[in-house]
């Protein structure tokens, strides 16, 4: 609140009291909003509709016109790698993401989205919200994510096959441990509502998901239950999304697809030697979307782009043969420096929750005097799996076991050599694990 300079803010009754708080330790005025009765937006939709679609740019872009460089939103980073800094987007920066991804996912005033990411974040805010609203679509949030909402939701949708009620469900995008979740909530079904949950989740038009990389297990057995294949994209906060598998064409497991148009992506070689990532480097992007500076940063702004004004992501990346992007991590804590490799700690993790005992792990370099780092494993095992190894009084996994599982899998140096096995893994709100906190807290630990 401080660091963006607010002046005002703005509360509805649910939040007011802790808001009025913040306003009084801030230099912010504090308004309250009171309650706003339900609608009918129909007229106001018929106004500004051709033949059933929404104008959205004659609405939109004449306003902006005159002040498309003009700050619109100071977004802040999630704050893995560092301290969160706040992201500078202006009005132009916005309607080219929302023009971008209206086309490339082809939202329309038909769709109608289930949402309950957070709003301050890119995923949420842009891909869920601001986007579906250019495109006329119709936005129903959760008060907050909840596994059996979400089938329920989808089950009124769809009551029956062939069925489809008003206020269906078209469109839903959620991250990694929300697919996850909605698995283990089927898994606990009876049969037979199972049979219909998976029959209502199929009909609608897209699933998507982003913020972290997507488990192959996960999305193979998402596939399985609904029929869909989870369309993966990549972005950040900076540039909002830059690349994204394709609406209708081959969607790659592990990938994050191509560019999406308009923007242009370089990689910037890793020259140092004895590189176990076959011709990776650090991601770069050049996008109608781009933000204008980092909040009372410049020089870190300045620092942050090459000169041909690419942003540098900080992300490593490569291309499979068909020139789709996949991402090895952040250079700065995914990119694991062990004994002269370079390894991706990320691919060793889509290998290592797949061991039938790991429900979640984070793969990451411990220091090491004469390896510089080795490779480390902290996993959650799988409640049954823990349950029945606490009975017989053994860890639900250990180093020897993991290495016999993975030998066939990965090669010996990418081998986890340290184990760590913990009830959960400490999260942010995008569901993102911090490694540089982590490494903190080993640290501490040792």
């Amino acid at each position: 609140m401080n660091n963006s300079d607010t002046s005002a803010i703005l509360s509805t009754e649910d939040h007011s009291e802790l808001m009025q708080n913040i306003a009084n330790k801030t230099s912010s005025q504090f308004f309250h909003l009171p309650p706003v009765a339900n609608k009918s937006l129909e007229k106001s939709r018929d106004e500004h509709s051709q033949n059933g679609k929404i104008d959205a740019d004659g609405i939109l872009l004449e306003k902006f016109e005159r002040s498309s460089q003009d700050p619109a939103l100071i977004l802040y980073t999630s704050g893995t790698t560092g301290k969160p800094k706040g992201v500078v987007h202006t009005h132009g920066s916005i309607i080219a993401q929302v023009q971008s991804l209206t086309k490339a996912w082809e939202y329309t005033s038909a769709d109608q989205f289930l949402h309950c990411l957070p709003l301050h974040h890119v995923h949420g805010l842009f891909n869920g919200l601001l986007a579906p609203l250019y495109a006329g679509s119709t936005v129903e949030f959760l008060p907050k994510f909840s596994v059996g909402g979400i089938w329920k939701r989808w089950r009124e949708s769809y009551p029956t096959e062939g069925s489809k009620a008003d206020d269906a469900t078209t469109v839903f995008t959620g991250v990694p441990t929300m697919y996850a979740r909605l698995i283990q909530g089927y898994r606990a079904m009876d049969p037979e509502l199972q049979a219909v949950s998976a029959s209502a989740a199929r009909n609608l038009r897209l699933m998507m998901c982003g913020s972290s990389a997507l488990p192959q297990p996960v999305m193979q057995e998402w596939e399985a239950i609904t029929g869909h294949r989870l369309l993966e994209r990549y972005g950040m906060t900076e540039f909002v999304m830059a690349l994204s598998n394709p609406l209708k064409g081959e969607r790659k497991a592990g990938t994050v697809g191509k560019p999406l148009p308009g923007v242009q992506v370089k990689i910037l070689a890793d020259e140092e030697h004895g590189n176990e990532i076959n011709e990776a480097g650090e991601l770069c992007v050049k996008s109608p979307s781009l933000f204008k500076e980092y909040w009372k940063l410049p020089e870190v702004t300045k620092e942050s782009f090459t000169e041909e004004g690419f942003f540098k992501t900080g992300d490593a990346v490569t291309t499979d043969k068909d020139g789709y992007y996949i991402i090895l991590g952040r250079t700065s804590a995914d990119i694991i420096k062990a004994g002269g490799y370079k390894l991706s700690a990320l691919e060793i993790e889509s290998v290592i929750i797949e061991h039938p005992a790991v429900s979640e792990c984070c793969v990451l370099g411990l220091p090491h005097k004469e390896y510089g780092e080795i490779v480390g494993a902290i996993i959650v095992p799988e409640a049954d799996v823990k349950r029945k190894r606490d009975e017989e009084s053994k860890p639900a996994l250990s180093i020897e076991e993991l290495s016999t599982w993975a030998k066939d899998k990965l090669a010996p140096y990418k081998i986890p050599t340290r184990l760590i096995l913990w009830d959960s893994l400490p999260r942010n709100a995008m569901g993102k694990v911090s490694k540089k906190e982590l490494k903190k807290i080993l640290a501490s630990e040792q």
